[in-house]
C-alpha cells in the first residue's frame, strides 16, 4: 500500500484519481476546500482520508501539514489542484495574476517543500500541467494567466527532477488537453472536451504508479492533436 496525496480532490480529474488509487488498495490523503463534497469522496472508500484545506491559505497549509505530519511517508504526490480564468490580457489586473499563481505555483511550491522529506527511493511527484504551458503549443484567448502559470510549473518540473535525482525521486508533468470537468465548462460552456474526467483519472492513475519506472524530468503532452 502506497501513501497518495492529491489536491483538487474533491471534483473532477482530482475526484477520480482519488477513487481509482483508492480501489487499488493505495491510502489516498484526498486535499480540496470543499467539506461536504470530500466526504462524499471519503465515503466511496475506506482508503480515501479527506482533508479539508484551501493550500492558498496560512491556516490551510498548517491543516494539511498537521494531518501529514501522522504519516511516516509520502509515496507519490499528485499536485493536480488548478484555477482556471477566462479573462483577456488587457481585463486582468495583477490581483487576479496574483490569485491565480497562488494556487497554480505557489501552493504547489510549498506542498513539495514540506513532503520532499517523507519521499523516499522511488517516490514520484506528479505535476499536472496543460497543453497551454507548453512552448509552442496552440494557445487560446483568454488564458494568458493559467497558460503562463502551467509553464512556469512545467519549468520547476524539470529543476526539481535534477535536483531530486540523488535521492531517486522521480518528478513529472502531464500537460493535459482540453478534459470535460466542471471547471472547464464553466471557463467554456459552449466548448466539448473529448475525454472525460473518468478517463483521465483513470491514466493519471497509472501513470503515477508506473510512469516514474523509465520517465523522470519530462513534460508530457497528454492531447489528442499535436502542438502548433
Amino acid at each position: 500500500m502506497k501513501n497518495v496525496i492529491v489536491t483538487g480532490a474533491s471534483r473532477g480529474i482530482g475526484y477520480q484519481i482519488s477513487i481509482q488509487l483508492a480501489e487499488k488498495g493505495h491510502r489516498v490523503y484526498a486535499i480540496a476546500r470543499s467539506e461536504s463534497k470530500l466526504n462524499a469522496l471519503a465515503a466511496t472508500n475506506v482508503n480515501i482520508i479527506p482533508i479539508v484545506a484551501d493550500l492558498t491559505s496560512e491556516i490551510g497549509q498548517h491543516d494539511v501539514k498537521s494531518v501529514l505530519d501522522e504519516i511516516n511517508r509520502v509515496d507519490i504526490l499528485i499536485n493536480n489542484a488548478a484555477k482556471l480564468d477566462n479573462v483577456s490580457f488587457m481585463k486582468s489586473n495583477i490581483q487576479a495574476w496574483k490569485q491565480l499563481f497562488e494556487v497554480n505555483l505557489f501552493s504547489i511550491i510549498e506542498l513539495i517543500q514540506f513532503c520532499k522529506p517523507k519521499m523516499i527511493s522511488g517516490g514520484h511527484i506528479v505535476n499536472i500541467g496543460s497543453m497551454g504551458g507548453v512552448q509552442g503549443s496552440k494557445k487560446f484567448t483568454g488564458l494568458s494567466t493559467y497558460s503562463t502559470s502551467k509553464g512556469a510549473l512545467a519549468i520547476l518540473t524539470e529543476c526539481l527532477a535534477l535536483e531530486f535525482s540523488p535521492d531517486q525521486i522521480a518528478v513529472n508533468c502531464l500537460a493535459l488537453g482540453a478534459v470535460s470537468t466542471e471547471m472547464q465548462r464553466e471557463a467554456f460552456p459552449d466548448f466539448e472536451a473529448p475525454v472525460s474526467a473518468t478517463e483521465m483519472g483513470k491514466f493519471i492513475s497509472d501513470f503515477a504508479l508506473n510512469g516514474h519506472t523509465f520517465i523522470n524530468g519530462k513534460i508530457l503532452p497528454i492531447s489528442f492533436s499535436d502542438p502548433e
